[in-house]
């Protein structure tokens, strides 16, 4: 039997990190604008803590025009330079001009596909996957799904579209399911449907009353 709200050993105790887990991770997720949202912080996060990205998420929210991709595909060499020197945000000038790229190749997608949420929830068969993991040790950092997306998001010209980068992806948007099998979110998740809403979590939303 679970324990009451037994989760993920990479949850943690940091409040953000627990509402980030038991609201977000592994809910399936179809709006477009989340999906870039989550394309851009998993790129930002290369290399560096998810719960980083975490803290800075109401920052790039602001800095990268609620992720609108059709905004941020039009932001200027002027606009780059003001989001180096912005501290709220990871200041790295390959990531911040991958974002912008990935923008424009982002909408370009969306006006050839008619459906870039389709498009991505391909290379899983349009459902969710429910893996069934006993142990954080079994989840795996790639998949042949994720390596194919990666390579079809190269050919487009994305950047920051390594395999284990869209298997984070995937992971954060639903797409599979990798919650260990004594979380009670792995369950609870396997009962919701594929386009709810995730809800945006941020540290004011969570603190303490």
């Amino acid at each position: 039997m679970l324990k009451a709200h037994e989760r993920c050993a990479w949850a943690g105790r940091d409040l953000l990190y627990v509402a980030y887990h038991d609201h977000e991770w592994g809910v399936p997720q179809a709006d477009p604008t989340r999906l870039f949202e989550m394309l851009i912080l998993e790129g930002a996060q290369a290399g560096l803590s998810w719960i980083t990205i975490l803290r800075k998420r109401a920052n790039y929210w602001r800095a990268f025009d609620g992720f609108d991709p059709t905004r941020v595909a039009r932001f200027t060499p002027a606009r780059i330079e003001r989001l180096m020197a912005d501290p709220g945000i990871v200041r790295n000038r390959l990531k911040i001009e991958g974002a912008v790229r990935n923008a424009r190749r982002y909408v370009e997608l969306a006006k050839e596909t008619g459906d870039v949420a389709g498009w991505l929830w391909q290379f899983v068969g349009g459902t969710p996957k429910r893996n069934a993991w006993k142990s954080m040790r079994e989840i795996p950092v790639s998949t042949p799904e994720s390596d194919a997306m990666s390579r079809a998001l190269k050919k487009r010209g994305f950047t920051f579209v390594g395999s284990t980068i869209c298997y984070s992806l995937m992971q954060a948007t639903g797409m599979v399911n990798d919650h260990i099998t004594t979380c009670f979110r792995h369950k609870e998740i396997g009962s919701t449907g594929r386009t709810r809403r995730r809800q945006i979590v941020t540290a004011s939303a969570i603190a303490p009353t």
